[in-house]
Order: C-alpha cells, then structure tokens, then sequence
C-alpha cells in the first residue's frame, strides 16, 4: 500500500512539474508529505547509512510515480500547451488560487502572531514579478537548442538549477520558469524526441540534468534548514511565490512558439479554472485517507 501510495504522490507531482502553474512541491504541500519528502532528499544526501538506505526507498517509490507522470504528460503535453493555453493556463490559476488557503489552513500555527514576516510575502511577489516582466523572451522567441556554444551551455545549466529549486519549493514552478526562460518548449520536445529514439538532442538533456543535479544538492539543504528556523518566513515567502505565479502564467501564452496574447477575460476560461480548484480540493480530500 505504501509503495501504491507514494507512486501516486510522485506521479500528482509530475503532472504539476511538467507543464507551467503550480510546482510539484506545492502538491508535496497539499498532500501533507512535503517535509518528509525535503528531509528524504537532505538525508540522501548528507545522512548515515541507515537514513540514506531509508531515503532512497522512499524517493525510489515517489520517483517511480514521478517518471510515469512525466512521461505521460511529455508525450501529450506540446500540443495541449499550443493548442489549449488559455485553458491550460485557466486550470493552472485554479491550482493555485485553491491552494492558497488550504496552505494557510495547514500553516496557521507557524503563520498566526509573526505578521511581522509578511514583507517575505511581497518579497516573493516581487521576485517573480521582475523575473516575469523582465523576460527576455518575448513574442513567441524561444531559445534555440540546437546549436551549441558556451554560452548557451551554461544558460541552459543555470536554467535547469533554477527551475529545479522552483519544483522543490511550493510556489511557482519549474515549468513556469522554463517558460520564461524560452526553455520550456524546447525542452519538452528535446525530451519527446529523445522517447521516440532520436538521440541528437541526448547532449542538450545531459547539461540540463546536470544543472537539475547541482541545483538539488545546493538547494535542498538551505531549505530544510529555513523551514526548520525560520518556518513563518518561509511560508509568507511561498505564498508571495505563488500569488506573483499568477501573472507568470498569464504572461505565459507569450512566449510560446506560436505567439499568443496574454491571458485575458476574454480568454479566461472559467470552466476550467473551477476543474483546477476542484482537482485541488479533491487532492485534500485524498490526503486523509492516504497513510504510510
């Protein structure tokens, strides 16, 4: 049962990681396993024995949810992207506008009596807002992967470090970075074309699982050690991240391939953004019946 229990945890959060909106940590958050999923990672680490065999089986289970999500979202999720971004990006928003008070739900003892950490919280708006509007990657300009150079090594790893340690925290996803980035496409579809046996694009997902690499072990132990010290500031933060997440997305549609104008209210697809809320509320649901 555990092992069925943690697969489905790894494989909600590869749906949320794969595609622009709410992180795969957030998911973490709302299914209640988020601490011990940070701590997991820390152990593997920089633990004993005992604590790294321990945590490996554990990340064993949520990644073999995780790579199973993935794939399926990878092979349907470039077209729906294209095709469906405002519905997509209208679900996404759900996601995260229903997320925020179940967070502050689960959060009330570390959030109740420290207001004086609410500047964490314009502070994480702030920082993805400036990442947002200053994205140089506008009008449907993505950056081409398929020539390389130093230069673009080096973005593509800096990317993959970021975007890693916006998957591992709840907030604004790696995706949504991607996205900003100009990477998200290419990405995606390198790694599409690498499942349907075209290997020329093996190199460019090498230096981008090594920036995902160095991102985990130079992130994951800063986050523990916040969330242990310094927890009412954390999750004023998180939620500044994911309240800015909502103008990452609707910028979103302009940076894809095939430009499109930002999310507007003509464009809002209500009926998807309450499908987003629903899905939501029904992953609050299952955590209670979800135990190791």
């Amino acid at each position: 049962m555990s092992f069925l229990t943690n697969g489905f945890r790894g494989f909600c959060m590869a749906l949320a990681d794969s595609v622009p909106g709410v992180s795969g940590g957030t998911i973490a958050f709302i299914l209640g396993f988020y601490d011990r999923f940070i701590n997991s990672l820390e152990q593997l680490m920089y633990g004993n024995k005992k604590e790294k065999i321990t945590s490996l089986y554990y990340l064993l289970k949520l990644g073999i949810g995780w790579i199973i999500g993935m794939i399926l979202s990878i092979l349907i999720i470039t077209s729906l992207v294209n095709n469906h971004i405002y519905e997509v990006s209208s679900l996404f928003i759900g996601f995260i506008v229903f997320s925020l008070p179940l967070i502050i739900k689960e959060e009330k003892s570390s959030l109740k009596g420290k207001y004086k950490n609410i500047i964490f919280f314009f502070l994480g708006i702030l920082i993805v807002s400036l990442i947002t509007y200053f994205n140089p990657i506008h009008g449907g300009t993505n950056v081409n992967i398929t020539n390389l150079n130093i230069g673009l090594i080096l973005y593509i790893f800096l990317a993959a470090m970021i975007a890693i340690s916006a998957m591992v925290l709840p907030g604004i996803s790696g995706s949504t970075l991607l996205l900003i980035f100009g990477l998200y496409l290419p990405i995606i579809n390198a790694v599409k074309e690498l499942l349907h046996g075209n290997f020329s694009y093996l190199s460019i997902l090498i230096i981008f699982g090594l920036g995902i690499l160095t991102g985990i072990f130079s992130v994951i132990r800063i986050i523990k050690i916040a969330l242990q010290k310094y927890r009412s500031a954390m999750i004023y933060f998180i939620l500044g991240l994911m309240v800015a997440s909502i103008y990452a997305i609707i910028m979103g549609p302009t940076t894809l391939e095939n430009f499109h104008d930002p999310l507007s209210f003509q464009t809002f697809s209500l009926f998807f953004f309450i499908i987003g809320g629903l899905l939501i509320i029904g992953l609050e649901y299952i955590k209670k019946f979800i135990k190791e």
